[in-house]
């Protein structure tokens, strides 16, 4: 039993409301996934920001083009890259092994990425990016520490600095929160719809049947409703003469 209680509180802490070390509450995405603009504009950020590094080797992008009303002249222009074509997953040329030797671990998929995190920590990690010298490409991140990716929409926030807590040791610092101190080409509202595009984007990916889903399990709660009404009105109409 003990052994159950702990497995359980191990799978519960990706959707807790704070980040690793307790320090850094995540902040709410507030995707929609009814909001196609928002997922078409995700679907563009996230082919031309992160997927020279990242793939969605589940996802193809006929699929994506289909669920999210991309036409094919678009899909084409926009999306495509190369000798890709419609029906191909939406991979790319990294390999593991380059992935290694320039940040330190292979370069995973992103397909499951807010099912396995959530969407609020997806949506804060892109957002608690901060300077750090000391680090191999001259950032870090408050939820994610000694991370290996570069900040690649750092020209778009702009530059960051950490917010220290030194209450409990003045010798090592904790990290709290970040502030901008150099904007980026974008606004922070501005920088703010386009990680939450990306987000939302993402959790698409990592189910694409879920608004079908939902859909669809409406009419069967419905149903079943039904069936129950009709069930006890037959199961009386049985037992009306048994005493």
């Amino acid at each position: 039993m003990r052994k159950l209680i702990i497995a359980t509180l191990v799978l519960l802490l990706p959707t807790a409301g704070f980040a690793a070390g307790g320090h850094v509450k995540l902040e709410k995405a507030n995707i929609d996934l009814h909001d196609q603009a928002s997922l078409q504009r995700g679907a563009k950020y996230f082919v031309n920001y992160c997927m020279a590094c990242h793939s969605l080797s589940h996802m193809r992008y006929s699929r994506m083009a289909e669920d999210l009303g991309i036409d094919d002249k678009a899909l084409r222009e926009n999306l495509l890259f190369g000798d890709a074509e419609p029906g191909d997953m939406m991979t790319n040329s990294m390999r593991p092994a380059d992935g290694e030797a320039w940040f330190g671990t292979a370069v995973p998929d992103l397909t499951l990425a807010t099912r396995w995190r959530n969407p609020d920590w997806v949506y804060t990690y892109l957002k608690s990016y901060y300077a750090d010298p000391s680090r191999p490409y001259g950032v870090n991140n408050v939820i994610f520490p000694l991370v290996g990716m570069p900040h690649v929409l750092g020209d778009l926030q702009g530059i960051q600095e950490p917010i220290l807590d030194a209450s409990h040791d003045a010798s090592n610092p904790v990290v709290t929160g970040v502030k901008l101190t150099q904007p980026g080409t974008l606004s922070p509202d501005e920088y703010d719809t386009m990680v939450r595009d990306i987000t939302a984007f993402l959790t698409y990916a990592g189910e694409p049947s879920k608004l079908e889903r939902h859909r669809l399990g409406i009419y069967v709660l419905l149903f079943l409703g039904l069936l129950f009404i009709l069930a006890y009105a037959l199961k009386k109409e049985y037992w009306k003469d048994v005493h």
